[in-house]
């Protein structure tokens, strides 16, 4: 959930941001870019969890759980 958060707390700075760069501006871009890291690096540790999994469900669960990480980065990605 605090993942979520911070996607939702990067979309909503971002959707702030104008089309001149003032050092709040960058602020926001770069809170957004760190975002879009922390997230797929979740994602891929979802990922590399999916691999070790003690079966299918399991497996099948963190997968989807990593693709859903991949989209919300991407949401953010392109919000920015």
């Amino acid at each position: 959930m605090k993942k979520l958060s911070l996607v939702l707390a990067a979309a909503g700075l971002m959707s702030l941001a104008a089309c001149n760069s003032t050092p709040a501006e960058k602020a926001v871009d770069n809170a957004a870019d760190n975002a879009v890291e922390t997230i797929e690096n979740a994602a891929d540790s979802l990922e590399n969890a999916a691999d070790y999994a003690s079966n299918e469900a399991v497996e099948a669960t963190l997968e989807n759980a990593a693709d859903n990480a991949h989209d919300a980065a991407d949401n953010v990605d392109d919000a920015h």
